[in-house]
């Protein structure tokens, strides 16, 4: 495989007429989207709209019925080692035998390989990562002995030791605690601060435009795009969720 190339002039993650079907049933229609370098991203939607199936697409997991998605502007199979990938906590086998440490190492085999086994520099990199993420102190405990933040601190530790260039996050918030999605936020921030691309699936509406720069809101198909102040207003989010603009306290305009 071809090392992995920055192209300058490129959005971090272009997303151009996507269409994506499970069996009959279109999934996402006709999206394009595209994320600017060193955003942190919000996609937003109801159940249903596809968010996941976007992450997904962008990570050749799913094949598209039709459409193209580039990262850095090239195909992912390119760039995968510039991408870091943080799945939904309940996609994940916990009860897999393994501890903390192994778990954060697995991030690391994109640059080793499957064949070498991590060494020092690898493990020193592990443990700094869990730090950052306050984990350190657990690196040999069992992952399913961990509480739902704990596992998603952890998680992140993993992506973190990439050192990719662009970050895809699928509710990384879900099931945690006030003060775990601190922890992230302060250092998703972080990461934005060294000039990487963050792009989370999130629910919370009320926390959108203090989490985020640009949002996505989606509903199969792409309703609107762009900066929170711009994109995050009472009508859009009327298209679309329906219902009544007075759930949604956060949107410009409300």
């Amino acid at each position: 495989m071809s090392d992995p190339v920055h192209d300058a002039g490129a959005p971090a993650i272009e997303v151009a007429d996507l269409t994506v079907a499970y069996g009959d049933t279109p999934v996402l229609w006709d999206v394009d989207l595209d994320v600017r370098r060193g955003s942190l991203t919000a996609v937003v939607g109801p159940n249903g709209a596809g968010k996941t199936t976007l992450i997904r697409a962008v990570l050749g997991l799913v094949k598209p019925a039709a459409g193209t998605t580039l990262v850095l502007g090239r195909p992912y199979a390119s760039q995968r080692r510039l991408v870091a990938y943080v799945p939904q906590r309940g996609s994940v086998d916990w009860d897999f035998p393994t501890d903390v440490l192994d778990v954060v190492l697995m991030g690391r085999y994109g640059r080793l390989g499957w064949a070498r086994r991590p060494g020092r520099d690898d493990r020193d990199a592990a443990h700094e990562a869990l730090a950052q993420v306050g984990m350190d102190a657990y690196a040999r405990r069992q992952i399913s002995q961990l509480s739902g933040g704990q596992q998603q601190r952890v998680f992140l530790a993993r992506a973190l030791v990439q050192d990719a260039e662009v970050y895809l996050m699928d509710e990384p918030f879900q099931g945690v605690d006030a003060t775990t999605e601190r922890a992230i936020v302060t250092l998703l921030r972080e990461l934005r601060a060294r000039g990487r691309t963050i792009v989370a699936v999130h629910h919370d509406l009320q926390t959108v435009a203090e989490y985020f720069d640009d949002v996505a809101l989606l509903n199969v198909r792409r309703i609107a795009a762009g900066p929170v102040d711009e994109v995050f207003t009472e009508e859009n989010l009327r298209a679309t969720y329906g219902g009544r603009t007075a759930l949604f306290p956060g949107a410009a305009g409300a």
